[in-house]
C-alpha cells in the first residue's frame, strides 16, 4: 500500500509552495466588478436594444405628431374660445346693468331735485299768501289818499319780483278765467267781442308763473 502512495505522489509531482501561488496570482489578475457589461441587440449582454415606447417614430428624419397631443391642441383652443365668448357676454351684461343703474340714479337724482324744488316753492309760496294782506293794506290806503305808504309798497313789491312775484292788475283786458274772479258783471258795450275787465277790485298775484291769488275783477259784456 504504501508502495502505491508513493508511486502517485511521485506521478502528480511535488506540491506548489507559498511562492509559486504568488506567482500565479500575479499573472491571473480578478475580473474588475465594477465593469458593466453592455446587453446586445436582442437583449442580451453586450449588445444595444431598441425601446419602442419611449423614442418617437421619425419618419424622413422628422418626428411623427401624437395624434393625442394634436386633440389637446384643439380641445384647449375651443375651450379658450368658449371662455372668451362667456366673458363676453358677461362683460355685455355687466355694462347693460350698469348703464340701467346709472341710468336710474340719474332719474331719481333729478327728480330729487325737482321735489326739493317745488317744496321751497311752496313755502315761498305760502309766504307771499301770508304777505298778501299787508300789500292789500296799502294799496288800500293808496286809495284812501295815503301817499305816505307809497315809498314802501314800492320797495317791498320790488324786492318780491326780484323773487318771483307778478302783479296782476287786468284793466281794460280780456276777461281770463285762469287768471281773474269775477264777482260783479255789467252789460257790454257794442263791438266788443267778448267779455272785458271793467274794474280791478282787488288785485291779484303770481308767483314763479303760478297763481296764487286770482284777481278780483267786475266783466262788462
Amino acid at each position: 500500500m504504501s508502495e502505491v502512495n508513493a508511486e502517485q505522489g511521485s506521478m502528480r509531482g511535488p506540491d506548489p509552495g507559498p511562492d509559486d501561488v504568488a506567482d500565479q496570482a500575479a499573472a491571473d489578475p480578478a475580473p474588475d466588478p465594477g465593469a458593466a457589461q453592455s446587453p446586445d441587440v436582442n437583449g442580451s449582454p453586450g449588445g444595444a436594444s431598441a425601446s419602442s415606447g419611449d423614442e418617437a417614430y421619425v419618419v424622413d428624419g422628422d418626428p411623427r405628431p401624437d395624434s393625442s397631443d394634436e386633440a389637446e391642441g384643439e380641445l384647449s383652443v375651443e375651450g379658450l374660445v368658449s371662455d372668451l365668448e362667456r366673458v363676453t357676454v358677461e362683460r355685455d351684461q355687466y355694462l347693460e346693468t350698469s348703464r340701467r343703474i346709472q341710468a336710474e340714479f340719474e332719474n331719481y337724482r333729478k327728480q330729487v331735485t325737482k321735489r326739493e324744488t317745488e317744496a321751497r316753492e311752496r313755502a315761498n309760496e305760502g309766504l307771499i299768501g301770508e304777505m298778501l294782506p299787508v300789500l292789500d293794506a296799502f294799496d288800500g290806503a293808496l286809495s284812501s289818499g295815503v301817499e305816505d305808504v307809497a315809498p314802501m309798497r314800492t320797495t317791498l313789491l320790488e324786492a318780491l319780483a326780484k323773487q318771483g312775484l307778478e302783479r296782476i292788475d287786468p284793466a281794460e283786458t280780456p276777461f281770463d278765467p285762469n287768471l281773474h274772479e269775477a264777482v260783479m258783471h255789467e252789460e257790454g258795450k257794442g263791438g266788443e267781442t267778448g267779455p272785458v275787465v271793467a274794474e280791478v277790485m282787488r288785485a291779484g298775484y303770481s308767483w314763479k308763473g303760478r297763481v296764487v291769488r286770482p284777481a278780483m275783477v267786475r266783466v262788462r259784456g
